[in-house]
């Protein structure tokens, strides 16, 4: 058999080939010692057949005894790939060249084993060594350089239909949409019903412009027997805020899979875009009837019920599902959060109980137990519970809840010996732990020692911005000038979108007369800040706001404090909003909103008692 026959015969009973795979071929079919010399030497990475591999790949008869090379690394030999031909004078792909490629590209020379395997596939015949090229291709190359090689070998074999496939796949992801539809119509055309799913994993566009490009190019194409195409065009339809166009696309593709859950689930997207919540449900519903063993359907209808705000009807769902799915630890974990949502806590921790067991969920279901146990106002209980989460990603989470727990009973002591045995347990945390240290003893009115903390920690970890800016935050603003605004300015170097140190910058600007007017800049630029920004956050937005209302007060402008404060106090009442209010009202002379405010921060915060911090105060 020609060696290039054998490569091929290799090629397509293994789709990826190994060293082991050639050389246990070679061994049992090839005649010729030379190639088996060569499998053996390249298999072998022996430095002794460097030459023998020369001698091969220029038709020289090797000797039949090769002395051993002394050589501390082995030497590679300049192959021509444009050289390397069989005896077999046929124009099938050359054995020398493929093994060549395929040790190259497993001994880390990617460029030249694309360059071989790449010349090689544009023989006859070549269809696995086409397949094994583009893969290679797609490993190393851009996506771009990947499609080009495809389409050109595509264009040499115009009636290899899996080629099209590979080309509208790479056109996709290389955003080449007139080239993806016009390639996508072409199989089409071949079958109307192809299965389209894996060109299409993967591919769907994020921005808009790529998304409307696609929709363009697939506009042509008649996807009326192709239930994958009607779908990708239902979801870009969708996006483009074209839900009626959209319906008529789903339709067609549910009309071949009626009880694919995720057609279903995106015909229900598509009916919630044209603000028909009743028409959705009902489909939704319908649809998990028909299918009640689909989970994905459940937890779709639940999700939406919440997402409606109906969380009784969405609690009663839920132990439907848990009745029908046991043991599914997923669905009883979301059961019961949804039962503390709504207050059902026994039922609730019945099913967080039989999640304890079950090793995966065992810290999730002890963390929420001490949830359910914090808002029964059982604090022990809580505390116990909370102790015992030991997993990475709910630990801090659960120690910071125990610390407060521990505060609002005064019990400092044990919020350090809680923050400490953290840190001990897991170095990770060390920074946050170091910071809630520091926070206490803050609180414990220790500052000195807060930064004696800081400033140890901050040698351990030298680049942690979080111990930096707590370090800053302990300084004062009037004796520590210089030191914290140059702290400040080298946070926001390292981090110049951040609301926080923006934040701390402005209040310590406004305590200096000479930069008021710089400190205010800052704040209205935060307090500007979108809701749908990213860097938004509620509590910085309404400090910002305080240090501009105090501000105002300090002017004696009065409204402007009113105008700032009045309707975040009432959606979201703090015991500085309040203050800043109550002063206000009181410069104006309205003594019934003096007097009715003062009850209110009585009743929220104990105004005028002991104790008091500037929190926020849940409900």
């Amino acid at each position: 058999m020609p060696l290039g026959s054998l490569w091929y015969t290799v090629c397509t009973s293994t789709r990826w080939v190994t060293k082991a795979q050639i050389w246990s071929f070679l061994a049992t079919q090839v005649q010729r010692p030379s190639a088996f010399a060569l499998a053996l030497g390249l298999y072998c990475s022996a430095p002794a057949h460097a030459s023998l591999l020369s001698s091969l790949l220029g038709h020289k008869t090797p000797s039949s005894t090769v002395a051993p090379v002394e050589s501390p690394a082995p030497v590679e030999p300049v192959v021509n790939a444009e050289t390397m031909t069989d005896s077999d004078p046929s124009n099938q792909p050359s054995l020398y060249a493929l093994l060549a490629a395929e040790f190259a590209a497993d001994r880390g020379d990617p460029e030249r084993a694309l360059q071989l395997y790449k010349q090689q596939s544009l023989k006859e015949d070549a269809t696995a060594v086409f397949e094994r090229a583009l893969g290679l291709s797609l490993q190393y190359d851009d996506v771009n350089t990947s499609l080009r090689f495809a389409k050109a070998w595509q264009d040499r074999n115009p009636d290899h239909v899996p080629a099209w496939f590979y080309v509208a796949h790479l056109a996709l992801k290389a955003h080449n949409y007139e080239l993806a539809g016009k390639t996508l119509n072409r199989i089409l055309r071949y079958d109307p019903r192809a299965d389209l799913s894996e060109i299409l994993i993967g591919i769907y566009p994020t921005t808009e412009a790529d998304q409307r490009a696609l929709l363009i190019a697939l506009e042509p194409i008649d996807s009326t027997q192709n239930a994958s195409l009607s779908v990708l065009k239902a979801g870009l339809l969708l996006q483009a805020n074209a839900p009626k166009d959209a319906l008529v696309h789903i339709d067609r593709a549910l009309a071949r899979q009626p009880n694919y859950a995720p057609f279903i689930t995106l015909k229900t997207d598509i009916l919630r875009k044209m603000d028909s919540p009743d028409a959705a449900l009902s489909y939704i519903d319908q649809a998990r009837l028909r299918n009640p063993a689909s989970k994905s359907l459940y937890l779709y209808q639940i999700r939406y019920l919440l997402d409606l705000k109906r969380s009784h009807e969405a609690w009663a769902l839920l132990l439907n599902a848990h009745e029908r799915f046991i043991d599914d630890a997923e669905i009883t974990l979301l059961a019961a959060l949804v039962g503390l949502d709504i207050e059902e806590y026994r039922r609730a921790e019945q099913l967080l109980n039989t999640l304890v067991s079950q090793p995966m969920y065992t810290d999730q279901a002890y963390y929420y137990l001490g949830i359910s146990a914090e808002r029964q106002q059982n604090i022990d209980m809580a505390k116990r519970y909370l102790n015992a989460v030991m997993r990475e990603d709910l630990v801090l989470a659960a120690r910071e809840k125990v610390v407060a727990f521990e505060l609002l009973e005064d019990n400092f002591d044990a919020a350090i010996a809680t923050v400490v045995k953290l840190r001990a347990q897991f170095s990770v945390f060390a920074p946050d732990t170091y910071v809630l240290q520091a926070d206490i003893l803050r609180q414990r009115q220790k500052t000195d020692e807060a930064l004696h903390l800081l400033t140890v920690a901050n040698r351990q970890y030298p680049n942690n911005e979080m111990i930096l800016f707590a370090r800053v935050q302990l300084l004062d603003n009037q004796q520590d000038y210089v030191i914290k605004r140059a702290l400040l300015q080298h946070l926001q170097n390292i981090d110049a979108s951040n609301l926080a140190y923006q934040l701390s910058y402005a209040q310590l600007l406004m305590a200096h007369e000479s930069t008021i007017s710089q400190g205010l800049t800052i704040a209205q630029s935060i307090i500007n800040v979108r809701y749908d920004d990213p860097r938004y956050d509620s509590n910085l937005h309404l400090e910002a706001l305080n240090l501009l209302a105090e501000n105002a007060l300090n002017q004696q402008d009065y409204m402007q404090v009113i105008d700032y404060l009045q309707t975040p106090y009432d959606v979201l009442p703090t015991l500085s909003s309040g203050v800043l209010l109550l002063r206000a009202y009181q410069g104006m002379g309205e003594t019934a909103k003096v007097q009715s405010l003062l009850e209110d921060l009585q009743r929220r915060f104990a105004f005028g008692q002991h104790n008091i911090n500037d929190r926020v105060q849940q409900y």
